[in-house]
């Protein structure tokens, strides 16, 4: 199918746009992937917010250049799926990381967060980084323990003294 540069413009467009607000980038291999398949991959996607298209490359490079993601323009050879996170860095990475253990033909070629490129082997490492709410519920964690340790030792006198009246109250009756 022939596009006009009009067109051409357009997915450009569209692509950037999405990819100048994309927090993580992955870039995959979709050979032998049948019709139904994509279909699954595209609803996931939807459901998870990740962005995903089949562009050319030569349009999806035109489309990375002023982007973080213009690492990944040597890896886009052949046909190739880009799918960009846009909640989380890590959920395209999810996403894929669970779809190449269901068909077995999908392959990633590599990852991008942050204007930084991974290799397809780093695909569970970025996999299982955190999302924005499992991280502040981690940090909020780390803040609150030494304030519960603080008001545990705090009221252990008094904790003590209550035990130590108890104990002579049960020996005189």
């Amino acid at each position: 199918m022939t596009l006009t540069l009009a067109e051409k413009k357009v997915i450009v467009d569209e692509v950037a746009k999405a990819a100048s607000k994309a927090l993580g980038a992955v870039v995959a291999d979709y050979r032998g992937l049948t019709v139904n398949q994509m279909t699954q991959l595209r609803a996931a996607a939807r459901k998870n917010k990740v962005y995903i298209r089949i562009v050319r490359n030569t349009l999806t490079k035109r489309a990375f250049a002023d982007t973080p993601y213009s690492c990944l323009n040597e890896k886009l050879t052949g046909p190739v799926i880009i799918a960009l996170s846009m909640d989380s860095p890590g959920d395209a990475a999810k996403l894929f990381k669970e779809f190449v253990k269901t068909f077995e033909t999908l392959e990633v070629k590599a990852l991008s967060i942050s204007g930084q490129s991974y290799d397809a082997s780093q695909l569970n490492a970025i996999a299982s980084l955190p999302t924005r709410d499992e991280a502040l519920a981690k940090l909020m964690y780390v803040m609150k323990a030494p304030v519960e340790k603080l008001v545990r030792t705090i009221a252990e006198p008094n904790s003590k003294l209550v035990r130590l009246m108890s104990q002579v109250k049960d020996t005189k009756q």
